[in-house]
């Protein structure tokens, strides 16, 4: 995986060589690219961010894969978590022995605004026609949420500062800071400037503070936002039969699942995600696995609410009770399901063509034991998940990984 961030003087090219070079290395018994037999790679839409397309061509040239195939997937959000699977079936079909998936996208080149459009292309029309961008979605989303759970924003501001708190243990993350970090950077730059320093008792009244934490889409504030980001990732596939000739301690693929969903207007209730309970039980009924076994999880936290409500729906919690167990702590690193222990989207950063493979980076990091000062401390650590969603719920995954 690159670092995440905005990097006004790389592009997708840069970035993916960088998570390519790294993934080359990371094979411990050595490997040689020559073989890789197809290319499956992630992209929302660098057609709208950079004006080009055909990325899946240009990546497999960049990193001398040509003429073997390239194919680009496109699902959102989740396009890189659908070339994982694409790569899992051409393995599983017996076609190819070892493929390469990943995903890119390049979105600091655009203004605010333009991101906001080029990712409301992932909405359905009936949204795009009335408006709704993302933060507009997600702010309906938690305001039906609210209504229906009695919660409110506090509960969002508990997973909010958990993700910054993680995020300030991982080098690739977009944001390294803790929400103490950033009212500490606040209140030395007013001073500088000689202009009143607010006294913050603490992270959440520093949240709740609007001349820090502005309204985006109510209740939905700028610090349960995810950023722009710029990114890439990817990773090496292999067939178990023959994934011992590269490491001594393979990590396997024990379920896949992949929903999709009805737009905003046609969904019953706005309080969860009918692609994400599908392919959930997908994932579960290929590895005879249920939701108390999965040790910890990344889900797709692209607004502090999204998380809350992929708990639930992933059978981690009950419905309505999600926000109840952030506030209990136990999806902290230390807790009972650690969730997001990258930092999640909300501060490792969003890349959307990324996204997907970069969460299963997470937790085969995790899972390898070399996530550093960000390692889940369980002593037997060996099944962790992914959970990654397109558009306003059209598209989405969940992976479940094992180390045995």
């Amino acid at each position: 995986m690159s670092k995440f961030g905005m990097f006004r003087d790389r592009d997708s090219k840069d970035l993916f060589a960088e998570a390519y070079k790294e993934m080359v290395a990371s094979v411990e018994k050595g490997v040689d690219p020559k073989e890789i037999d197809a290319l499956y790679l992630g992209n929302f839409t660098n057609d709208f961010f950079v004006h080009q397309s055909h990325w899946a061509p240009i990546v497999s040239d960049l990193i001398g894969m040509t003429p073997k195939p390239a194919t680009r997937t496109e699902g959102a959000c989740a396009s890189s978590a659908l070339a994982f699977r694409e790569g899992i079936f051409a393995i599983a079909s017996g076609f190819y022995d070892m493929v390469l998936v990943g995903g890119l996208e390049e979105m600091s080149k655009r203004t605010t605004e333009e991101v906001a459009e080029g990712l409301a292309l992932a909405t359905v029309p009936y949204e795009g026609e009335v408006g709704f961008t993302f933060p507009g979605v997600f702010g309906a989303l938690a305001t039906a949420y609210f209504a229906r759970y009695n919660a409110n924003r506090e509960h969002l501001m508990n997973v909010t500062i958990k993700s910054h708190q993680n995020a300030s243990l991982n080098p690739k993350a977009q944001f390294k800071l803790t929400v103490k970090d950033m009212m500490r950077a606040k209140a030395e730059s007013l001073e500088k400037r000689g202009m009143p320093v607010p006294e913050w008792a603490d992270e959440k009244a520093f949240l709740n503070d609007a001349s820090v934490n502005p309204v985006v889409a109510w209740p939905m504030h700028l610090y349960d936002c995810c950023p722009i980001s710029d990114g890439a990732s990817c990773m090496l596939l292999v067939g178990e039969e023959i994934a011992k000739q590269f490491t001594d301690d393979p990590i396997y693929v024990m379920g896949i699942g992949q929903g999709s969903g009805k737009g905003l207007h046609a969904c019953p209730d706005l309080t969860y995600f009918e692609a994400t309970r599908h392919a959930a039980q997908e994932a579960y009924s290929m590895s005879g696995l249920k939701p108390k076994d999965i040790q910890f999880s990344e889900v797709h936290d692209c607004f502090s609410i999204a998380e809350i409500i992929h708990l639930e729906d992933l059978g981690f919690f009950e419905p309505g009770t999600g926000y109840k167990a952030v506030e209990d702590g136990l999806t902290r690193l230390d807790g009972s399901k650690p969730i997001n222990t990258s930092g999640g989207l909300k501060c490792k950063g969003h890349p959307v063509g990324a996204t997907g493979i970069s969460q299963l980076y997470e937790v085969w990091t995790q899972l390898k034991g070399k996530a550093g000062e960000r390692q889940v401390p369980i002593k037997d650590l060996h099944i962790g998940a992914a959970h990654n969603l397109g558009g306003t719920g059209g598209t989405c995954t969940f992976t479940i990984l094992e180390r045995r």
